[in-house]
C-alpha cells in the first residue's frame, strides 16, 4: 500500500480536493492532467475506497475523502514548514515567513513596516496573506499574525502592542463641496461611506444613534479596504484609522473629539516557533511597528513621515 499512498499522491489528492478538478489540480501543481488522473487511481487502489464521484460542477469529494483531507493538510502544512526553514542559511536571519493580517492593515500599513525589516535581512521573505478571517496558527497556515482581538489559545504567544482609534474622516475635496458637520446628528445631512451586512461595524454605526441605520449609508461596503478608498475619492465620510488619517494630507478629520471604536491590536506567533530566527525576526519588528503606530511607544516608525495615502484619481478634478 505505501507505494500508492506516497506524498505526491497524497498532495495531488489535496490539490484535486481544493480546486475541484483534475485540471485545477494540474495547474496547480504544475504537472500533466493524465498524471492527476494517475495519481488519483493510484490512491484509491492502494486505500481500496473511492475518494471522488463525478457531478455537472465536477468532482466531488467522498465522505471518506474529507475525513481523510484533514490529514493531509496537516502534512502539507509541516511540508511548507520544512521548506521554509531549509531555506536560511546557517547564520543568517532568512528564509520565507508567512504573515496574515487584516486585508485593510495589510494593504495599507503592513508593506511600509516591513521595508525596513527587509533592509535588515535582506534574505527573509514575506508571504502576505490577506484575510479578515484567523488563519489557525496552532495548526502553523502561518508564523505570525496581526489580530484585532486578545487571542486564547494556550499554544500561542500574543503581544499586545497597543489600541488603534477609529474615527469619521473625509476628503478635502467632500469638505470643500459639502462643509463639515459640527456635531454627530449633522452626519445625517452627509453622505456615508460604511458598512454593508457586517454585524460588528454595523453595530458601531446604529451605536451613533436612532438616525444611523444601514439603509441611511450613500456607500455600503464590507470590505475596509474599499471604504478607505472610496473616502479618499470623495464619495463621502467614512471611519478611518486615526493615525492614518493623520498622516494622509488629503484627509480631514470629522468630528476630530469623536472616536467611533478602538481596534485592540495584538502580534501573534506559535510558542513553538517564536524563537525561530527569521519568525523571531519578524515578530519583534511588527510589535515595534505597531506598538510607534498605535502610540505606545516611541521605538521604530510604523509608517514614514509623508506615508503615501492612496492613488488613483484626484477628487478636486473632477
Amino acid at each position: 500500500m505505501s507505494g500508492g499512498t506516497d506524498w505526491e499522491n497524497q498532495r495531488t489528492f489535496l490539490a484535486v480536493l481544493e480546486t475541484g478538478s483534475l485540471s485545477g489540480a494540474a495547474r496547480r501543481l504544475g504537472i500533466a492532467q493524465p498524471t492527476v488522473r494517475r495519481r488519483i487511481e493510484d490512491l484509491e487502489t492502494a486505500l481500496a475506497m473511492p475518494l471522488f464521484t463525478r457531478s455537472a460542477n465536477g468532482l466531488v469529494a467522498t465522505e471518506q475523502a474529507r475525513t481523510l483531507a484533514a490529514h493531509v493538510r496537516t502534512m502539507a502544512r509541516a511540508a511548507d514548514a520544512f521548506v521554509r526553514a531549509a531555506e536560511a542559511r546557517p547564520g543568517v536571519v532568512g528564509g520565507a515567513v508567512r504573515v496574515t493580517v487584516p486585508e485593510f492593515v495589510g494593504l495599507h500599513l503592513l508593506p511600509d513596516m516591513l521595508a525596513p525589516l527587509r533592509r535588515s535581512h535582506p534574505e527573509l521573505r514575506i508571504e502576505i496573506a490577506l484575510s479578515d478571517a484567523s488563519a489557525d496558527l496552532v495548526e502553523q497556515e502561518a508564523d505570525v499574525a496581526v489580530r484585532m482581538f486578545r487571542p486564547t489559545q494556550e499554544a500561542l504567544v500574543a503581544r499586545r502592542v497597543g489600541t488603534i482609534p477609529l474615527q469619521f474622516f473625509a476628503h478635502r475635496a467632500y469638505v470643500d463641496r459639502r462643509g463639515l458637520p459640527m456635531q454627530v446628528d449633522d452626519l445625517r445631512h452627509h453622505d456615508l461611506i460604511g458598512p454593508d451586512r457586517a454585524a460588528a461595524d454595523l453595530a458601531v454605526l446604529t451605536a451613533l444613534g436612532p438616525g444611523f441605520a444601514r439603509g441611511s449609508l450613500a456607500l455600503r461596503t464590507d470590505s475596509h479596504a474599499a471604504q478607505y478608498a472610496a473616502i479618499h475619492a470623495g464619495l463621502g465620510i467614512g471611519v478611518v484609522q486615526r493615525p492614518l488619517g493623520r498622516r494622509c494630507s488629503d484627509l480631514v478629520a470629522v468630528l476630530p473629539d469623536l472616536v467611533v471604536h478602538r481596534l485592540e491590536t495584538w502580534i501573534v506567533a506559535h510558542a513553538d516557533l517564536r524563537r525561530v530566527p527569521r519568525i523571531a525576526a519578524t515578530f519583534d519588528h511588527l510589535v515595534a511597528a505597531f506598538s510607534h503606530y498605535t502610540g505606545e511607544n516611541s521605538g521604530p516608525p510604523g509608517l514614514a513621515d509623508g506615508h503615501r495615502c492612496a492613488s488613483g484619481i484626484d477628487p478636486s478634478s473632477l
